[in-house]
């Protein structure tokens, strides 16, 4: 969880630097680490040698005599752990994996009394990746069993027109409806085009953590109709210091919650939430008041999402025939038992270093493994991640696209760690318009 906290740190610290006036901005510093692979796609066959490049630079040159200590080994589970000089600023230090896998050198240059970091990562036969997660006789009948009750509930739904978030191509919404049981909604943020008639739809579903959302009216103004959801039964248009005194309380690790008991988990109403999302979605054409001027034509529904995202979109796919194509991007939550066998495994790391894991935990969780909604999948996937993801291991993710069931497309951005470049972010979008036939 760590590991993820500090990611978000570092995007928030990012977001803030960039609203400062022009003339105060931070960008940077004058140290770099950069540690480079031999091959260009970062990829080699089980047993051959990765030779990576290792630079400690100052203002983008060189530096003499750096100070330098480094881990190296399977993510994760690194075995190697030294520390050296580099004369001239410059190290070539190699290392192999002899079974499939991701291995990774991480270095830190201590200078100035600061420590700067970098690593890469080599993929070894990567598409001979197999999952350990074990999967329930009875993983079938309990989802249907789940779905179906929570459809006991009716979905009263309510819908807030936006104005401040509309305009004359798009009308915005804030949403709720009900999921599994009486009282406890679902809230989100509906985009659709002001032009009438029937378009495809899109349900983004969340990454971890407490926030707002803003919907995208960018992707309905393409002739899209959006639902942006959150997990979390609240609202989801409140100032951000709302959502951050729950983080810190009533929702703080919150994935952590009933993950010992398959009917408490905390993810089996965010799941069966995401199914009721789409029972909404089909709703649109039938409400009254207000009067939407278009809605979803009960066709082309693509999910998308990252991180818990990433597993929410599988999960989604599998268990919803009304997806007709999916786009999962650094999926979370795969392969949990990984760790159990010393292999890096999805966050949130539920068993990594647990000398004696809590038996009834592991085996709820394999109800709530990505890994297992994967291998149900029929309809068509793109998958992208980063080698360098130090929050949810490319070892799970990889394992997890190669058990994926129907059509599928695979986009690794090899240097991105838990992030997306501008380019990934839009091949994402690329891919789920093209299968919906928008343009």
């Amino acid at each position: 969880m760590k590991r993820y906290i500090n990611a978000l740190a570092i995007l928030i610290l990012q977001f803030s630097l960039f609203a400062l006036p022009s003339f105060s901005q931070i960008r940077g510093t004058s140290i770099t680490v950069t540690v480079t692979p031999d091959h260009k796609d970062w990829t080699y066959k089980t047993g051959e040698t990765c030779t990576f490049a290792v630079n400690v630079l100052k203002s983008g040159t060189l530096l003499d005599n750096a100070e330098i200590s480094y881990e190296m080994g399977p993510e994760m589970y690194p075995d190697v752990k030294k520390t050296m000089t580099l004369k001239d600023g410059s190290a070539k230090i190699s290392g192999k994996m002899n079974k499939p896998g991701f291995y990774r050198l991480t270095v830190t240059a201590k200078v100035g009394g600061k420590e700067y970091k970098a690593w890469s990562t080599a993929a070894y036969s990567p598409e001979q990746l197999q999952p350990t997660a074990q999967c329930p006789k009875d993983f079938d009948e309990f989802w249907a069993k789940a779905i179906e009750e929570a459809r006991w509930t009716s979905l009263e739904p309510t819908i807030e027109y936006l104005p401040e978030r509309s305009s004359d191509k798009v009308s915005t919404y804030h949403v709720s409806f009900q999921n599994d049981r009486w009282g406890r909604r679902v809230y989100g943020i509906l985009n659709v085009p002001t032009k009438p008639g029937k378009y495809p739809a899109i349900l983004k579903v969340p990454g971890a953590g407490v926030r707002p959302y803003g919907g995208d009216s960018g992707l309905a103004q393409k002739g899209v109709v959006v639902l942006e959801i959150g997990i979390h039964g609240i609202p989801v248009i409140k100032e951000q210091a709302y959502y951050d005194n729950l983080f810190t309380a009533a929702l703080a690790d919150y994935w952590t919650n009933g993950s010992n008991n398959r009917d408490r988990s905390y993810y089996k109403h965010v799941i069966t939430g995401c199914i009721r999302s789409i029972d909404f979605l089909e709703s649109l054409s039938t409400l009254n008041s207000p009067a939407l001027p278009s809605s979803w034509d009960g066709k082309n529904l693509g999910v998308c999402g990252s991180s818990q995202g990433g597993f929410l979109t599988i999960a989604t796919t599998a268990l919803d025939k009304r997806v007709s194509c999916y786009a999962p991007v650094h999926a979370a939550m795969c392969d949990h038992e990984a760790s159990l066998k010393k292999i890096a495994c999805g966050w949130p790391h539920m068993f990594y270093n647990v000398a004696k894991p809590d038996m009834a935990e592991v085996e709820c969780m394999r109800y709530y493994d990505g890994v297992n909604f994967a291998r149900r999948i029929t309809v068509p996937g793109w998958f992208s991640f980063g080698y360098n993801d130090d929050v949810v291991a490319p070892t799970s993710m990889y394992a997890t696209y190669n058990v994926a069931g129907g059509e599928k497309t695979l986009s690794p951005y090899q240097q991105t760690a838990h992030f997306w470049y501008e380019e990934q972010y839009t091949e994402w979008f690329d891919f789920l318009l093209g299968k919906m036939g928008v343009k």
